[in-house]
């Protein structure tokens, strides 16, 4: 399993949001922010496999960046926020950092899981 892992729940719906493009970016000191990871969620709305255990995860600061309007816009809902963009703090590279999202057509609200 991925060191950082995400799931996305629709809170409208009830139900995981499957198939929400996610890209995961890292802050560099020189480039700024870079793509490391992305995917799409599966039906249970989750990613696991950003990254592999074989490349280095580092301490440092990450977001997740969420397409939200596309998945809405499969379901025939006008959202309020196109992209849902998560930033978060790793001070330890050696823990595993869960994100998760809740998500409706005019809100979202997040924490950090298990």
């Amino acid at each position: 399993m991925s060191p950082i892992t995400t799931q996305i729940l629709d809170t409208a719906s009830g139900k995981p949001a499957a198939g929400v493009a996610v890209v995961l970016e890292r802050k560099t000191h020189t480039a700024g922010w870079q793509a490391v990871a992305e995917g799409v969620t599966d039906v249970d709305g989750r990613l696991n496999d950003l990254l592999s255990t074989r490349e280095a995860f580092l301490p440092g600061h990450y977001r997740f960046i969420f397409e939200t309007a596309a998945y809405f816009l499969l379901q025939g809902i006008e959202c309020f926020y196109p992209q849902v963009t998560v930033s978060f703090a790793v001070k330890d590279a050696q823990q595993h950092y869960h994100v998760p999202v809740l998500v409706s057509p005019h809100s979202y609200s997040t924490f950090r899981g298990r």
